[in-house]
């Protein structure tokens, strides 16, 4: 087990830090990797919450949190029916809450047309909940994104500090990057100055198939450092887990798939520090 006690006793953010998990494609992970990634945070004692952005609310049910269990939800969030901390769920695993999905959220697109300021409505009320005392005890704000470029995933781009983006080892994956960061730049350069990639995650690595080695390293030649050494195998025991209601580091904490989003976390932390010591 990777002992991360000494990383993050030397990064102690004054409030919660938003990252952003984004692809405009389907299928690559991204849900797996919010869900896990939170899980494996506060298993070394970090505070996160995990806010459900996707009116398909995977990462609500991979959490174990039933629909019906959800009378607050990020819907009523954004369009100013409740504050973000009435929203906020306990989970199962000690130091991981939830802001759940409904699928309220299909319409929120068409409801939010009409409001001021529509691309800043979660940041409103995230900045609102990170300023108070109960948002200052997270050390990580994740927010799980729809798998298309919409005005929610707008919305969780103005209110992120950076974006963290799973990417599926497969042919087109360059492609829906460039898309992918050609909005990113957009948002900087109108909502969001201080938006910036905080990495890249490959996911779904298939060390049998020579395809995955090569799409790694295209990503690497394009995007640098950006990416994480940490790469997230293919595995059957992370895509069981989420029919369990339960995080893989949950349903099997030895699996590969565990093994390597706790090596994420680890390297995630390093990377955090390194910002943080940048800007100090």
């Amino acid at each position: 087990m990777i002992d991360l006690s000494a990383i993050r006793a030397a990064v102690a953010p004054s409030q919660p830090r938003v990252l952003v998990l984004a692809n405009q494609k389907g299928g690559v992970g991204k849900t797996t990797t919010a869900i896990n990634l939170g899980t494996a945070l506060a298993a070394v004692g970090e505070r996160v919450l995990i806010v459900d952005l996707d009116p398909q609310g995977n990462a609500s049910t991979g959490l174990g949190v039933d629909r019906d269990e959800r009378p607050v939800s990020a819907y009523d969030v954004l369009v100013g029916d409740a504050e973000l901390a009435d929203a906020v769920i306990d989970t199962s695993v000690p130091g991981l809450s939830l802001v759940a999905s409904t699928m309220d959220l299909l319409g929120a697109e068409l409801e939010l047309a009409d409001f001021d300021h529509r691309s800043h409505r979660l940041n409103d009320a995230l900045d609102a909940f990170t300023r108070s005392d109960a948002g200052r005890a997270y050390s990580y704000v994740l927010v799980d994104c729809p798998p298309s470029l919409n005005l929610l995933t707008i919305n969780a781009m103005v209110a992120a500090d950076a974006i963290l983006v799973p990417l599926q080892c497969e042919f087109f994956a360059l492609e829906g990057l460039s898309q992918l960061l050609r909005t990113v730049d957009r948002v900087k350069a109108s909502l969001n100055p201080d938006l910036e990639i905080q990495g890249i995650v490959l996911t779904m690595f298939d060390k049998r198939n020579n395809l995955s080695d090569q799409v790694a390293a295209d990503v690497r030649a394009h995007m640098g450092d950006k990416v994480y050494r940490t790469v997230i195998p293919r595995n059957v025991r992370i895509s069981e887990a989420p029919s369990f209601g339960k995080p893989a580091l949950v349903y099997d904490y030895k699996c590969a798939g565990s093994k390597a989003y706790m090596k994420l976390a680890s390297e995630l932390i390093q990377r955090e520090r390194d910002i943080r010591h940048a800007a100090a």
